[in-house]
């Protein structure tokens, strides 16, 4: 009966656990952990920050090395915007490559891993995919540096002053002194009206029977008098020079006077220019084009 009684709890007992042998079997694996896993570990972590070091050199080296070269301290600005891009997208690929590598010495199965972050990666993409047109498109502005906050420029329709760009949208202002915000993804196509410099361009009008060599005198006088103004001297690249006559037609003269000014003050030369003309033009008893006539008939029709 004794007997029976312990061979039915022996049945439902669990044996002892092998102390001893799980112990072994443990050191077995540290030791294997130790000589062969974890110096692959060191090493993947080694390079990771060896990489992040220089990542951060170059990225550093392209903030201090952009700004002797530029004109404005807005371009400093866009630099250090482009090269933080760079520095952050550069380490989350560091790291993430090398989790991976770490996560697979330490024996787990990454398959469902990157299965689930390509379902969810293909999620997003197809939700978010103005958002990564835009970062796309604005990322390769500020690389090709295609204009800089402070420019005057023409995109998507809309002519303004550059107020402030990101890798997503760019910050316009109008003549008008509308704000308008561009996403970067609608901007197609970039006129800079002001980049290195900026070209005035003036027609002037006199009547047919003035004498052209006296009007182009008269008008390379003014020009040069304003360029030798120490209030506007520095705002010229190239002298003002009369490129010659435009056109002829209607009892009129039109000539064409062309100047290089620095970026963006093409509007107040070209506005103080064509004030000189006119008092010197007035000075000298010059004649301007006929104005517009419009005649109105009086009569019955016969229509």
């Amino acid at each position: 009966m004794t007997h029976s009684i312990y061979a039915i709890l022996g049945g439902l007992v669990e044996p002892a656990v092998d102390a001893p042998g799980l112990m072994r079997d443990w050191q077995q694996d540290a030791r294997q952990f130790l000589h062969h896993d974890l110096p692959k570990i060191v090493f993947v972590l080694v390079v990771s920050f060896l990489l992040i070091r220089l990542l951060r050199a170059l990225t550093n080296r392209m903030s201090a090395v952009s700004v002797p070269y530029r004109y404005t301290e807005m371009r400093a600005r866009q630099s250090k915007t482009l090269a933080g891009v760079l520095s952050s997208v550069g380490m989350f690929a560091i790291v993430f490559v090398a989790g991976l590598e770490i996560l697979s010495q330490l024996g787990f199965n990454l398959g469902p891993v990157l299965a689930s972050a390509g379902i969810a990666g293909l999620a997003i993409g197809f939700g978010a995919q103005a958002l990564v047109k835009d970062v796309i498109n604005g990322f390769f502005i500020l690389l090709e540096n295609q204009y800089d906050v402070g420019d005057t420029v023409r995109a998507a329709g809309v002519t303004g002053l550059v107020e402030d760009m990101s890798l997503r949208r760019t910050v316009l202002r109008d003549a008008d002194g509308t704000v308008h915000t561009i996403p970067n993804s609608e901007i197609k196509l970039v006129s800079n009206l002001t980049r290195d410099w900026s070209q005035v361009l003036l027609r002037t009008t006199t009547a047919y029977t003035e004498n052209s060599e006296r009007v182009m005198g008269l008008l390379q006088t003014v020009g040069a008098a304003m360029a030798e103004d120490t209030a506007w001297a520095t705002d010229f690249i190239v002298t003002p020079r009369v490129l010659g006559i435009e056109r002829v037609a209607n009892g009129e003269v039109e000539y064409l006077v062309g100047a290089r000014v620095n970026p963006g003050r093409q509007y107040d030369v070209g506005r103080e220019l064509r004030l000189r003309i006119k008092e010197d033009f007035e000075k000298n008893g010059v004649e301007t084009g006929a104005s517009g006539r419009v005649y109105v008939v009086e009569g019955k029709s016969d229509l």
